[in-house]
């Protein structure tokens, strides 16, 4: 779904103007929404601002979650009226559509719903979205399908979750926005083109690549074609080509991160786990930046004690360092245990993050 400015003098160097200004007189007139963090803002809100790479503008909340972003607990977004009738006419329609996901975007229908003429309803679309009111359901049902495909173990019920009648529906529909078919989608991608990047760091060569859902894999080594191989190695059945400038702003986080200045990586990411190794993961999520745990608490916290053996080996196989921090896992004794990239890029990092904490309490 394309973000159209709610007036022609707002395009998105005024918005951020007004983002970084912090100007509640456009609280109402659009939203921000945060690439890193999957949330959308008001333009007033008090969070932090974020870089203006991660920024995207809809001008309308409904935009947002239709492009699967959700509203910020801070400033509410939602909650605000827009101060232009024809948007809060798109609104009214909008959630007429989410109540009824799996419905027809009729124009004579929706019109009565709002008392206004399918012309009128048509027109208002056109102008704050840039898209009917059929492309808005139809970019909802699929920000449905996402969720659906990440929480459900089989595609079909998933499809008729997200308000889809059809597989076929969904195929000819979604694929595309998805970048790949459902099925393909919820096995995490297998198949789907991955673009990767290589750049110097501070721990030796860091190579990021990721598919059209987020990131699939970050390695550390010490030369670009040893990563390179790996990667292909690792993902043989996939397209793989050099990065052409998109992951540039989930790169800088990345670096930013090991520099010591991002304490939190909450990043887009698309792996493959099984039901045991999401269980780890998501424990090791949970670690506070600049402390560590051992094994076996990692093993307690997801209620198998004894499967301390099993938590190392989800943490070696880790697709996704540092976003997943597995260097935070040490040995019972205190000694860093063992890591894929090396024992002396483990220390390293748990140092940085120790010396990041130290600093920040001064």
């Amino acid at each position: 779904m394309t973000s159209a400015a709610v007036a022609p003098s707002l395009n998105p160097t005024h918005q951020w103007r007004i983002v970084l200004a912090r100007d509640r007189r456009y609280d109402g007139d659009f939203v921000y929404a945060v690439r890193s963090t999957g949330i959308y803002c008001r333009p007033s809100c008090p969070s932090r601002r974020p870089r203006r790479t991660l920024v995207r503008f809809f001008p309308i909340p409904e935009a947002a979650e239709a492009a699967g972003f959700r509203a910020c607990r801070r400033c509410h977004p939602g909650r605000l009226q827009p101060h232009d009738p024809a948007v809060a006419l798109v609104r009214d329609v909008c959630r007429a559509i989410d109540v009824l996901p799996d419905g027809p975007a009729d124009l004579t229908k929706l019109g009565r719903l709002v008392d206004r003429s399918p012309h009128q309803v048509l027109r208002a679309f056109r102008r704050v979205l840039g898209v009917s009111p059929r492309e808005y359901r139809d970019a909802k049902r699929v920000s449905r399908l996402k969720s659906s495909l990440k929480e459900m173990p089989h595609v079909s019920p998933a499809i008729y979750e997200a308000g889809f009648g059809s597989s076929s529906r969904v195929y000819e529909r979604a694929a595309g926005a998805l970048g790949m078919t459902p099925a393909t989608y919820a096995r995490g991608g297998r198949g789907a083109a991955i673009r990767y990047s290589v750049v110097p760091s501070p721990l030796g060569t860091l190579l990021v690549a990721a598919t059209e859902r987020g990131i699939c894999k970050i390695a550390l080594g010490d030369t670009a074609a040893a990563l390179e191989r790996d990667l292909r190695r690792e993902f043989p059945a996939s397209r793989i080509s050099r990065d052409a400038g998109t992951l540039g702003s989930w790169v800088e986080l990345i670096l930013a991160h090991l520099a010591g200045s991002e304490p939190h990586l909450d990043l887009p990411l698309d792996i493959r786990a099984t039901a045991f190794q999401q269980k780890v993961w998501n424990a090791l999520r949970k670690i506070p930046y600049g402390s560590t745990r051992s094994y076996q608490a990692v093993a307690r916290a997801i209620g198998s004690p004894s499967a301390t053996r099993a938590v190392a080996r989800a943490c070696a196989t880790n697709p996704v360092a540092l976003v997943i921090p597995c260097h935070r896992v040490v040995r019972e004794d205190g000694q860093p245990g063992g890591y894929r990239w090396g024992t002396e890029r483990k220390e390293a990092l748990l140092k940085r993050e120790t010396d990041a904490q130290e600093s920040g309490r001064r």
